[in-house]
């Protein structure tokens, strides 16, 4: 009966400094809400489970030779698991490094390129041992081992004031190309999310096909807002062209009648 007593309170001790451990990150997290705290608390709570086992294995002679022993040959059980669990180890010695360095928080919006391919898109969630959590733009979730994290080439917008979107527009060859750039300039410094001034100039990039291509960028201070100034801009854009004549081609293909040979 004392046993499972003994049992019983290794037990509730473990469940209860878990429970501190979680409480004691979560009133951290308020203040500032880092994925780095999330690792660490994984860490703690990978800790204290092993402690439990161990201290409980010592109370039982069964047990505690035994207990004693794996202790001694540590350096041997080190080695059978580190070969055994290379990946894995990988990815927590990526996690230990990411949270020392910390390119990215829980809540930053990033994108991760690896060997020229995007391999993940979107907001951070969390960071486990072994994976980073990323809430992509069309609701998946894409879990990233820390091992990729760690090599990736990360974009953190986060980490930048403002954000900068290109936005091009092609007026025809006889539109008035000058009247299109103040036009086009006024637009962009009016809008409420834009940190446009008139001091931001509309260029002439170069010749298209159909006409010429005008080039600006447009500030603000979140991708959010960036998404949303954008998509206004380009709607007044057509709009305010429209009334002023200011056209925009379109693409045409001419073809030509079949004429077929007596």
């Amino acid at each position: 009966m004392s046993t499972f007593i003994t049992i019983a309170i290794f037990l509730a001790a473990g469940l209860f400094l878990n429970r501190v451990i979680d409480l004691t990150f979560r009133f951290i997290a308020k203040k500032r809400n880092s994925s780095h705290l999330h690792f660490f608390k994984s860490m703690a709570n990978a800790v204290v489970i092993v402690i439990v086992i161990y201290t409980l294995a010592q109370q039982f002679s069964v047990t505690k030779d035994l207990s004693t022993a794996l202790l001694q040959s540590g350096s041997l059980i080190v080695a059978i698991a580190t070969f055994a669990a290379q990946q894995a180890l990988s990815n927590v010695i990526s996690g230990i490094s990411l949270s020392a360095t910390r390119p990215y928080d829980v809540d930053d919006k990033i994108k991760v390129v690896q060997g020229g391919s995007v391999v993940a898109e979107g907001i951070v969630k969390d960071i486990t041992l072994r994976h980073t959590i990323i809430r992509q733009y069309n609701g998946e979730s894409c879990i990233v081992p820390n091992s990729v994290m760690d090599l990736a080439v990360i974009t953190n917008t986060n980490f930048t004031n403002n954000i900068g979107n290109f936005m091009e527009v092609t007026i025809s060859y006889g539109a008035n190309i000058h009247e299109a750039m103040e036009v086009m300039q006024k637009i962009c410094a009016d809008h409420e999310m834009t940190l446009n001034t008139m001091e931001n100039k509309v260029f002439v990039k170069g010749y298209a096909e159909n006409g010429v291509t005008l080039k600006t960028t447009i500030w603000t201070n979140t991708l959010d807002e960036s998404f949303q100034a954008c998509s206004d801009i380009r709607i007044s854009i057509v709009e305010q062209f429209r009334e002023r004549n200011i056209e925009i081609p379109l693409q045409t293909i001419t073809i030509k009648p079949y004429m077929q040979s007596e």
